[in-house]
């Protein structure tokens, strides 16, 4: 196809100092970094009641429709999704631990979208964001690397609940934690090697080993790993109670949805942006606004769908390493995912044991940002500590969040600092503590 063709007038390739043949390969190489979405999101979801294939279906639609919108609407070579951390919140803190509904929890994820989209075209957004301290931006990302690390650990039986302290080594020497330590190694050498679509070989060596020392069934016919009729999310699709989620007044959990949308899919798209040369002479990020409204529809969408809220993968760099600049690479992933969608019936065959090591690595990448905190100043190393060990601790993202808030608050406050409190921090601060009350009544 000429240059001058439909590919570049929707892309703008030559802009962008790119080609079709270097977006394509781009894509392919994003789908083999990111494809475990599709088995790992599944999983953490069905495990909050929903039923596994529509959680799977469900997973598949949301990463396409908002995949889509990125490369279609905002021509950005980014992939969004079910994002790990806020899927882990949406069945571990809001569905198993607060005791709601899944119906009620998508309810939230939809309300939160609304919110998040709202902020996004008033510009309330950045206000929000220039209000909240760098080290409590930075230790959102940790203290959730940490809940999700603890997840894999747990669902690999390396950690179990013991009655005398809470939690305990499980039997290292059992076949599920042996398995997972060798999905965890193997897991991490390819990826110290850089070789693409690590995770995903990791789940399926590990599944494949687990068939052969008996902890998995294993397949007996072409039909029980593929399909010709993809799944259908009529057990899910438009099952969201927005009734249940406002007559609940969740504020913390459409708080922590919105907030961890916010930090995550705006640090990581600039960063991305800027990965890909999309940055302008001024230093801005033209179409930034629209990735992010792109952004927002995609988990309303994803809560009609029947998933949680929407990340955009780190994952995305690998692509733009390999030289991805356009909506092109998003969408050759996008239309990779819908094949997946005929490959349902393999999710049943993958157990916990072969994820776990997934979420294990994720949450160790997560980490990063400790760097940013400064450790010389007690006034911003107590409340981001308090983050990021609560997370994990309280099972709960909201609950982290919460202590961070209010430390940050107090201990700037009646140290004399006052000055370095943003009045935002103040209202957000209040209404941790109306929560709290609200919760415990």
């Amino acid at each position: 196809m000429e240059r001058n063709g439909i590919l570049e007038r929707l892309f703008k390739l030559s802009e962008r100092n790119t080609t079709p043949k270097q977006e394509i390969l781009a894509g392919l190489t994003t789908f083999m970094t990111v494809s475990y979405m599709v088995i790992v999101n599944p999983i953490i979801m069905s495990d909050a009641g929903i039923p596994r294939e529509a959680a799977l279906a469900a997973t598949i639609y949301a990463i396409v429709f908002s995949t889509l919108l990125m490369a279609l609407w905002a021509n950005f070579p980014i992939v969004t999704g079910p994002g790990m951390g806020l899927n882990a919140f949406f069945t571990y803190s809001v569905v198993l631990g607060q005791g709601l509904s899944w119906q009620t929890a998508l309810g939230a994820v939809f309300i939160s979208g609304v919110l998040f989209f709202v902020l996004t075209v008033t510009g309330i957004r950045g206000k929000i964001i220039d209000a909240i301290p760098n080290v409590l931006k930075s230790s959102i990302a940790v203290g959730i690397g940490l809940f999700v690390a603890f997840i894999g650990l747990k669902n690999a039986g390396l950690v179990v609940a013991n009655e005398s302290t809470f939690v305990g080594l499980g039997n290292v020497m059992d076949k599920g934690p042996l398995l997972a330590i060798f999905g965890l190694i193997l897991a991490a050498v390819l990826m110290a090697k850089n070789v693409k679509g690590a995770l995903i070989i990791s789940i399926f060596a590990t599944t494949i080993l687990a068939m052969i020392v008996g902890v998995q069934a294993v397949p007996h016919s072409v039909k029980d790993v593929f399909s010709a009729t993809p799944p259908s999310v009529g057990e899910t699709f438009f099952q969201m109670d927005l009734k249940g989620a406002v007559a609940y007044g969740i504020f913390s959990v459409v708080f922590s949805f919105t907030i961890v949308e916010l930090f995550d899919t705006l640090a990581t798209l600039i960063g991305l942006s800027k990965k890909a040369n999309l940055v302008d002479k001024n230093g801005k990020i033209p179409g930034l606004n629209r990735a992010l409204a792109a952004d927002s529809i995609g988990t309303m969408a994803s809560a009609i769908f029947g998933s949680t809220a929407l990340n955009t993968y780190i994952e995305n760099a690998t692509g733009i390493a390999e030289g991805g600049r356009t909506g092109l690479k998003a969408l050759t992933v996008a239309i990779l995912f819908i094949f997946t969608l005929f490959f349902a019936p393999l999710i049943q065959f993958i157990p916990s044991v072969a994820t776990a090591p997934a979420l294990i690595i994720i949450g160790s990448l997560m980490l990063s940002d400790i760097r940013n905190v400064n450790f010389d100043d007690f006034t911003e190393v107590v409340p981001a500590f308090l983050t990021i060990v609560m997370m994990p601790l309280t099972y709960s993202i909201a609950e982290g969040l919460a202590f961070g808030f209010i430390s940050y608050t107090a201990i700037k406050l009646f140290t004399g600092r006052h000055r370095e409190i943003h009045w935002m921090m103040y209202v957000i601060t209040i209404a941790f503590f109306i929560n709290f009350y609200m919760s415990s009544h």
